[in-house]
C-alpha cells in the first residue's frame, strides 16, 4: 500500500468485519453484494493479506485481518467524530437540548462531555435536569437520558454505553476511627451513607453475599451529592462508581480484592433521533464519552 490507501476499502473491510457477513455489510453501508466483495478484494490485493477467510455461510477475520481491525476501527471512529464537528459547527444547529441524569453523575461524570459539546455545536443550548427518579421523555421532561435501567416505552431508542462499576469508599478520618474492614463480613459492623431509600441498598447488595439491616443506615439524603459529601465528611461507608470516586481524593478505597459491582449505563431519546440534527449530535456525543474506557474525571475549571 505504497501508494496511500482508499477510505472506502477500509470501511467496507470495518463493516465487513462487525457483520461478520458481506450481505450484513452491504446492508449497513448501502452497496451491493458484489461491488462490496470487490472493495474487500481490491484491500487484500493492495495490502498483500488476507483478511477474511469463509466459515459456513459467514466471514471470519485471519490473523491479519484481527491485527487490522484495531487501527481501522480507530480510524472509522476519528472519521465520524470528524463528521459530527462538521455537522455541530453548521449554522442550523442550534436550539436546547434537555438531558436527565442523576445528580452525581450530572456532577461528576457529565462535564467533561458537555465541554465537548460545546466545541462541537457551540450553538446548542444544553439544559442538564438532575434528577434521580426516571424522567418521563414521552411527555418531554427531558429530550435524552442517561440512566441505569433499560426504559419499557416501545417508542423510545436505548442505546447500552457502558457497564460501569462501583466499589466501597469510606474517608479516612471515618476509617481511621472504626478501622478499616478486612472481609465482606466484617462490612456488617459498619455505618453507611443512604442514597435514597436504605431498603433498596440492602435488596442489591444481599445477593452479593453483603448483608446489611436499617441499623447500619444511620444518616442519608435522596440528595445523590449530599449524600457523597456525608461520605466524604467522615459519617459512614458507601458504595459508589469508580470514576466518580477517583474523582474526589478525600476517600479511600474499602476491600480493594472485592471485585466490583457492575452496573449498566442506558442512553435514551426518543425517536425524533432520526430527524433531528441537534438530537443526534448530543446523542451520539454523549455515547462516545459514555462509552470510552477509562472514562475521563472532570476538569477543574
Amino acid at each position: 500500500m505504497d501508494q496511500g490507501f482508499d477510505w472506502n476499502l477500509l470501511r467496507a473491510f470495518l463493516a465487513t468485519s462487525e457483520a461478520g457477513s458481506l450481505s450484513g455489510a452491504a446492508r449497513v453501508l448501502g452497496l451491493t453484494q458484489p461491488t462490496l466483495s470487490r472493495q474487500i478484494a481490491a484491500l487484500e490485493q493492495a495490502s498483500g493479506l488476507m483478511l477474511f477467510e469463509r466459515v459456513g455461510r459467514g466471514l471470519q477475520l485471519t490473523q491479519a485481518g484481527q491485527n487490522m481491525l484495531e487501527d481501522t476501527r480507530a480510524m472509522g471512529q476519528a472519521a465520524d467524530r470528524v463528521a459530527l464537528v462538521a455537522s455541530g459547527q453548521s449554522d442550523s444547529v442550534e436550539g436546547r437540548v434537555r438531558i436527565t441524569a442523576s445528580d452525581v453523575m450530572a456532577a461528576y461524570v457529565l462535564p467533561p462531555a458537555l465541554k465537548r459539546l460545546r466545541q462541537i455545536a457551540p450553538r446548542l443550548e444544553i439544559d442538564v435536569v438532575a434528577a434521580n427518579d426516571i424522567r418521563d421523555l414521552m411527555r418531554r421532561e427531558a429530550d435524552i437520558a442517561v440512566r441505569h435501567v433499560r426504559p419499557d416505552q416501545p417508542d423510545l431508542i436505548a442505546r447500552l454505553v457502558a457497564q460501569a462499576q462501583a466499589r466501597f469508599y469510606g474517608a479516612p478520618t471515618y476509617l481511621a476511627q472504626r478501622g478499616r474492614p478486612m472481609s465482606v463480613d466484617d462490612l456488617s459492623q459498619h455505618d453507611f451513607v443512604s442514597f435514597a431509600d436504605p431498603d433498596e441498598t440492602i435488596a442489591y447488595l444481599k445477593p452479593l453475599g453483603i448483608h446489611l439491616t436499617r441499623e447500619n443506615f444511620r444518616i442519608g439524603s435522596d440528595n445523590g451529592i449530599v449524600a457523597w459529601e456525608l461520605v466524604r465528611q467522615g459519617f459512614g461507608l458507601s458504595i459508589m462508581a469508580t470514576d466518580v470516586a477517583s474523582a474526589n481524593p478525600g476517600v479511600e478505597l474499602v476491600l480493594p480484592d472485592l471485585p466490583p459491582v457492575e452496573f449498566p449505563v442506558w442512553l435514551t431519546t426518543h425517536r425524533e433521533l432520526h430527524t433531528s440534527r441537534r438530537i443526534r449530535i448530543v446523542f451520539d456525543t454523549l455515547a462516545e464519552f459514555l462509552s470510552a474506557k477509562p472514562r475521563r474525571p472532570p476538569q477543574e475549571p
